[in-house]
C-alpha cells in the first residue's frame, strides 16, 4: 500500500512542477500563452490561466494528501528503532590462523 501511495505522490509532483512551469508568469517567463493575446487558439488566454490556476490547485491539494498519508503510513510502524538503540556487537575472540594442511618442505 505504501509504494502505491508513494509512486502516486511522485506523478503528482511531476505533474504539479508542470503545471506550474506551464503558467504564465508576470514577466511571460515560461507560459504557454502565445504572446499578443490572439484568439486563434482552441481557448483563449484567459481560460487557459483559469484552468492552469484550477488545475494547480488540484495538483497541489492531492500533493498535500498523500503527503500527509505517507507521514502518517510512516508514523504507524509498530517497530520504532535507532542506530543508537542497537546494542553495540560483542567483541569476537580471536582464532588462530589456520594451518597447512601439508607441511611446507624448505
Amino acid at each position: 500500500m505504501e509504494t502505491i501511495v508513494l509512486v502516486i505522490h511522485l506523478i503528482l509532483a511531476i505533474a504539479l512542477v508542470g503545471v506550474v512551469l506551464l503558467q504564465r508568469s508576470e514577466g511571460g517567463g515560461l507560459g504557454i500563452g502565445g504572446g499578443g493575446g490572439s484568439g486563434g487558439g482552441l481557448m483563449s488566454v484567459r481560460g487557459t490561466a483559469s484552468l492552469l490556476t484550477r488545475a494547480t490547485g488540484i495538483l497541489a491539494t492531492a500533493f498535500m494528501a498523500t503527503s500527509l498519508t505517507l507521514a502518517i503510513m510512516a508514523g504507524n510502524q509498530s517497530e520504532r528503532r535507532s542506530i543508537l538503540d542497537q546494542p553495540t556487537a560483542a567483541p569476537t575472540t580471536q582464532e588462530a590462523p589456520a594451518q597447512p594442511s601439508v607441511p611446507l618442505s624448505q
